[in-house]
Protein backbone atom coordinates (compact mmCIF):
# COMPACT_ATOMS: atom_id res chain seq x y z
CA UNK A 1 0.00 0.00 0.00
CA UNK A 2 1.32 3.42 -0.94
CA UNK A 3 1.14 6.28 1.52
CA UNK A 4 -0.74 9.08 -0.25
CA UNK A 5 -0.75 11.44 2.73
CA UNK A 6 1.06 14.75 2.15
CA UNK A 7 3.55 14.28 4.99
CA UNK A 8 6.91 16.04 4.86
CA UNK A 9 9.28 13.22 5.77
CA UNK A 10 11.53 12.83 7.58
CA UNK A 11 10.82 15.50 10.16
CA UNK A 12 13.51 16.88 12.40
CA UNK A 13 13.88 14.70 15.49
CA UNK A 14 11.13 15.41 18.01
CA UNK A 15 12.48 16.02 21.49
CA UNK A 16 10.39 15.69 24.62
CA UNK A 17 11.44 16.11 28.22
CA UNK A 18 13.07 12.65 28.28
CA UNK A 19 12.80 11.17 24.79
CA UNK A 20 13.77 11.62 21.16
CA UNK A 21 11.51 10.46 18.32
CA UNK A 22 13.34 10.14 15.04
CA UNK A 23 13.42 8.42 11.68
CA UNK A 24 14.79 4.88 11.77
CA UNK A 25 18.37 4.06 10.83
CA UNK A 26 20.31 0.84 10.18
CA UNK A 27 21.53 0.84 13.81
CA UNK A 28 17.91 0.32 14.95
CA UNK A 29 17.46 -3.08 13.30
CA UNK A 30 18.44 -5.15 16.36
CA UNK A 31 16.01 -3.22 18.60
CA UNK A 32 13.15 -3.61 16.11
CA UNK A 33 13.81 -7.35 15.96
CA UNK A 34 13.89 -7.51 19.77
CA UNK A 35 10.56 -5.67 20.02
CA UNK A 36 8.85 -8.04 17.59
CA UNK A 37 10.42 -11.19 19.08
CA UNK A 38 9.56 -10.31 22.69
CA UNK A 39 6.95 -12.62 24.25
CA UNK A 40 5.82 -9.80 26.57
CA UNK A 41 5.41 -7.27 23.74
CA UNK A 42 3.58 -9.85 21.61
CA UNK A 43 1.10 -10.89 24.32
CA UNK A 44 -1.84 -8.98 22.76
CA UNK A 45 -0.51 -8.99 19.20
CA UNK A 46 -0.83 -12.65 18.35
CA UNK A 47 2.39 -13.65 20.11
CA UNK A 48 6.04 -13.01 19.38
CA UNK A 49 7.37 -13.50 15.88
CA UNK A 50 10.18 -16.04 15.48
CA UNK A 51 13.59 -14.38 15.68
CA UNK A 52 14.89 -16.37 12.68
CA UNK A 53 12.00 -15.08 10.57
CA UNK A 54 12.66 -11.52 11.72
CA UNK A 55 16.38 -11.86 10.95
CA UNK A 56 15.40 -12.80 7.38
CA UNK A 57 12.60 -10.29 6.83
CA UNK A 58 13.40 -7.07 8.72
CA UNK A 59 15.10 -4.72 6.26
CA UNK A 60 18.50 -3.19 6.92
CA UNK A 61 16.75 0.06 7.82
CA UNK A 62 13.50 -1.03 9.48
CA UNK A 63 10.35 1.04 9.21
CA UNK A 64 11.76 3.53 6.72
CA UNK A 65 8.44 5.18 5.86
CA UNK A 66 6.46 8.30 6.73
CA UNK A 67 4.95 8.04 10.19
CA UNK A 68 7.40 5.48 11.64
CA UNK A 69 9.37 6.80 14.60
CA UNK A 70 12.06 5.18 16.69
CA UNK A 71 11.82 6.23 20.35
CA UNK A 72 15.11 6.79 22.20
CA UNK A 73 15.86 7.28 25.87
CA UNK A 74 19.42 8.45 26.59
CA UNK A 75 20.51 7.23 23.14
CA UNK A 76 19.03 3.71 23.50
CA UNK A 77 16.01 2.55 21.50
CA UNK A 78 13.12 1.71 23.82
CA UNK A 79 10.30 1.50 21.29
CA UNK A 80 8.65 2.51 18.05
CA UNK A 81 5.56 4.51 17.12
CA UNK A 82 3.71 4.18 13.86
CA UNK A 83 1.15 6.56 12.36
CA UNK A 84 0.14 4.54 9.31
CA UNK A 85 -2.72 4.95 6.85
CA UNK A 86 -5.29 2.24 7.53
CA UNK A 87 -5.37 -0.47 4.91
CA UNK A 88 -8.96 -1.05 3.69
CA UNK A 89 -7.99 -4.64 2.81
CA UNK A 90 -7.14 -5.45 6.43
CA UNK A 91 -9.69 -7.79 8.01
CA UNK A 92 -10.25 -5.62 11.09
CA UNK A 93 -10.85 -2.47 9.10
CA UNK A 94 -13.75 -0.82 10.95
CA UNK A 95 -14.63 2.25 8.86
CA UNK A 96 -13.39 1.80 5.27
CA UNK A 97 -14.90 5.08 4.10
CA UNK A 98 -13.04 7.18 6.65
CA UNK A 99 -9.47 7.09 5.23
CA UNK A 100 -7.94 7.26 8.68
CA UNK A 101 -4.47 6.98 10.13
CA UNK A 102 -3.83 4.35 12.80
CA UNK A 103 -1.59 4.81 15.82
CA UNK A 104 0.54 1.81 16.76
CA UNK A 105 3.28 1.51 19.35
CA UNK A 106 5.69 -1.07 20.71
CA UNK A 107 7.88 -0.54 23.77
CA UNK A 108 10.40 -2.89 25.35
CA UNK A 109 9.14 -4.35 28.66
CA UNK A 110 11.93 -2.65 30.62
CA UNK A 111 10.47 0.72 29.49
CA UNK A 112 6.94 -0.06 30.74
CA UNK A 113 5.48 1.81 33.69
CA UNK A 114 7.48 5.05 33.40
CA UNK A 115 5.13 7.10 31.20
CA UNK A 116 7.38 6.86 28.14
CA UNK A 117 4.59 5.58 25.87
CA UNK A 118 2.31 8.46 26.91
CA UNK A 119 5.09 11.00 26.40
CA UNK A 120 6.16 9.59 23.02
CA UNK A 121 2.63 9.07 21.65
CA UNK A 122 1.59 12.58 22.73
CA UNK A 123 4.58 14.03 20.87
CA UNK A 124 3.83 11.94 17.76
CA UNK A 125 0.14 12.93 17.80
CA UNK A 126 1.08 16.61 18.21
CA UNK A 127 3.45 16.31 15.23
CA UNK A 128 0.72 14.59 13.20
CA UNK A 129 -1.87 17.25 14.11
CA UNK A 130 0.53 19.93 12.84
CA UNK A 131 1.32 17.95 9.67
CA UNK A 132 -2.30 17.05 8.84
CA UNK A 133 -4.63 19.31 10.85
CA UNK A 134 -8.01 17.77 11.61
CA UNK A 135 -7.07 14.30 10.32
CA UNK A 136 -8.52 11.66 12.66
CA UNK A 137 -6.31 9.01 14.19
CA UNK A 138 -7.67 5.63 15.26
CA UNK A 139 -6.47 2.98 17.67
CA UNK A 140 -7.31 -0.70 18.03
CA UNK A 141 -6.39 -2.73 21.08
CA UNK A 142 -7.63 -5.76 22.97
CA UNK A 143 -9.75 -4.79 25.96
CA UNK A 144 -7.68 -7.30 27.97
CA UNK A 145 -4.60 -5.12 27.37
CA UNK A 146 -5.07 -2.89 30.44
CA UNK A 147 -1.91 -0.85 29.74
CA UNK A 148 -3.00 -0.02 26.21
CA UNK A 149 -6.54 0.81 27.35
CA UNK A 150 -5.12 3.25 29.95
CA UNK A 151 -2.84 4.79 27.34
CA UNK A 152 -5.76 5.30 24.93
CA UNK A 153 -7.67 7.13 27.67
CA UNK A 154 -4.65 9.30 28.63
CA UNK A 155 -4.12 10.25 24.98
CA UNK A 156 -7.76 11.31 24.58
CA UNK A 157 -9.07 8.55 22.32
CA UNK A 158 -12.85 8.15 22.39
CA UNK A 159 -14.40 4.70 22.14
CA UNK A 160 -16.30 4.08 18.91
CA UNK A 161 -17.03 0.40 19.36
CA UNK A 162 -16.03 -2.95 20.79
CA UNK A 163 -16.06 -6.07 18.68
CA UNK A 164 -14.91 -9.68 18.72
CA UNK A 165 -11.94 -10.63 16.54
CA UNK A 166 -9.04 -13.09 16.75
CA UNK A 167 -10.79 -14.77 19.67
CA UNK A 168 -10.78 -11.66 21.89
CA UNK A 169 -12.76 -8.50 22.53
CA UNK A 170 -11.22 -5.57 20.65
CA UNK A 171 -11.55 -1.85 21.37
CA UNK A 172 -11.68 0.74 18.58
CA UNK A 173 -11.28 4.44 19.36
CA UNK A 174 -10.73 7.71 17.54
CA UNK A 175 -8.69 10.83 18.33
CA UNK A 176 -8.89 14.18 16.65
CA UNK A 177 -6.89 17.34 17.10
CA UNK A 178 -10.03 19.31 16.28
CA UNK A 179 -12.01 20.30 19.37
CA UNK A 180 -15.71 19.64 18.77
CA UNK A 181 -18.03 22.63 19.16
CA UNK A 182 -19.68 22.99 22.57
Amino acid sequence: MTDARPLAWPPAPIKTERLVLRESEARDRAAVIELNASPEVGTYLGGPRPRAELDRTVPEVPGRRPGFFVVELDGAVIGTIQLDPRDPERPSYRRPEAGETELGYLFLPEAWGYGYATEACTAALDWFADALPGEPVVLNTQTANARSMRLAAKLGFTEVERYEEWGAEQWFGVWSSVTPPA
